[in-house]
């Protein structure tokens, strides 16, 4: 299973299907990176590499009792950008998955980093 380690010790699941122009999806609450499938599949069949997380908390990433806000989430999948090398990303969100791009574009999370998209 893949996964990376947050600088907390926290286990954030991941799927990374494909090459090309990366396109990371980002889910809501309570969803998981499954609830991409279809349009992961949809954009990997069309040359781009597809990515999706599982929030801390949900899914297959830790169970967690700390780190369950918006700047934290950010600061994951920032995280998650750095340890995939990840350039030129397109950002897909829904609703709270679509707010850790405004923090990650603020650059406001510890780990963000805006030349990346």
């Amino acid at each position: 299973m893949p996964a990376i380690t947050t600088k907390d010790g926290v286990q954030i699941f991941y799927k990374d299907w494909g090459t090309g122009q990366p396109m990371v999806f980002s889910h809501g609450w309570p969803l998981t990176a499954d609830d991409w499938d279809t349009q992961m599949l949809y954009f990997g069949q069309r040359g781009y590499r597809v990515i999706a997380h599982d929030r801390r908390g949900h899914g297959r990433s830790s169970q967690t009792w700390d780190g369950n806000d918006m700047n934290t989430y950010a600061d994951d999948l920032a995280q998650l950008f750095d340890k995939l090398d990840l350039q030129n990303v397109i950002m897909v969100g829904h609703s709270t998955g679509a707010a850790r791009w405004r923090v990650i574009w603020a650059g406001t999370a510890p780990s963000a980093s805006r030349k990346r998209c």
